[in-house]
């Protein structure tokens, strides 16, 4: 390397102004890594036939791509029914299947595989006009994602079942209380996705818990919860078999809608709505051990946003999400590239 001029000993303040000028190199470098972290490769419109189409999930199911969400006239209205749709290639969808209810809004839909190889589908209803049950949770089969059982109540009444995770032998949901119930937390297991008994009665966990995203490393199991008003912070959730006891850290953000998927690499990376700034869909990269979230890239969405399905296919990322950034509440489709490692 060239010598260069022998250096002249700066005085104290240009030493600070020196050190700052640095940290911002720092940050700015680092900012520009988390950037790189992942290519979204694809983002498309799938669905927008209802006046509001929103809370989605998806699933690949028998070499097909299943999604699930709901349709209605509004975020919140009374007609809310849970639309199915299909597609061989994640290009050309249709229909296959809607569900509804004459008394009650349907929401909020999560579609997982059984270990029976029969998709499950839950949600719940809004029920209105009545103030001593206010939502029911709900649950439906079927063997081709076309045809699906009657509804099954399950869980608790005032209990809304978040999404269902399949461990081993076993379905585990977080049920949160809604109307009467609100502020509760519960945690269920069932064996065959009908019939759901109370693991933990009441989670001690403060604010007002609610929508939650439950994975397993291992029999570690892991939960991003969502809370609100009066301790609006995030929490991330550790315990182990009989998951009858919980630590919990605030992870210092708000977050709304979310979802986890642990890759096949043991990362865990989670969709969320972020409210810091301009409300946006995001992917983030959930740290456990250090109990750390860190967004890393930004789906193209704004106003009424988020609830995302997310499947690992072919080597990469699948995300489903809804969002009104082009007008209508619509329903989106995105591949995201995700490189090797998580940069450091």
């Amino acid at each position: 390397m060239e010598a260069g001029p022998t250096p002249v000993q700066p005085s104290r303040a240009h030493s600070f102004r020196g050190v700052l000028a640095a940290a911002w190199m720092v940050a700015a470098g680092l900012a520009h890594a988390a950037e790189s972290t992942a290519t979204l490769e694809q983002v498309r419109k799938i669905w927008d036939r209802a006046p509001h189409n929103a809370f989605t999930d998806l699933v690949r199911f028998r070499d097909a791509w299943f999604c699930v969400f709901r349709e209605g006239t509004g975020h919140v209205s009374p007609d809310g029914a849970l639309r199915v749709i299909t597609s061989p290639d994640a290009d050309r969808w249709e229909s296959a299947a809607l569900i509804q209810s004459p008394t009650s809004d349907l929401r909020d839909a999560k579609l997982i595989v059984m270990p029976t190889g029969h998709l499950l589908l839950s949600g719940a209803e809004a029920i209105p006009g009545d103030a001593g049950k206010t939502h029911q949770s709900l649950a439906w089969t079927s063997p081709d994602g076309r045809n699906w059982s009657e509804r099954t109540e399950i869980g608790d009444r005032n209990y809304w079942l978040w999404r269902v995770v399949w461990r081993r032998n076993h379905g585990y949901a977080f049920g949160y209380g809604c109307g009467p119930e609100q502020g509760s937390l519960r945690l269920y297991r069932s064996a065959d996705g009908r019939q759901f008994e109370t693991v933990v009665p009441r989670l001690a966990v403060d604010g007002y818990p609610n929508e939650t995203a439950l994975i397993f490393e291992g029999d570690m199991a892991l939960c991003l919860l969502r809370r609100d008003e009066p301790s609006p912070n995030a929490l991330l959730g550790r315990s182990r078999p009989p998951y009858t006891r919980w630590d919990w850290t605030d992870l210092g953000v708000r977050i709304g809608g979310p979802q986890a998927l642990r890759l096949p690499d043991g990362r865990i990376v989670a969709a969320v709505r972020l409210y810091d700034g301009a409300v946006r869909t995001s992917l983030c990269w959930l740290d456990a051990r250090a109990g750390r979230l860190n967004e890393f890239l930004k789906l193209p969405s704004g106003g009424d946003t988020s609830y995302a399905g997310l499947a690992w296919h072919e080597g990469r990322l699948w995300v489903s999400y809804y969002s009104s950034h082009e007008g209508r509440s619509s329903i989106y489709l995105a591949t995201v590239h995700l490189p090797d490692r998580e940069p450091r």
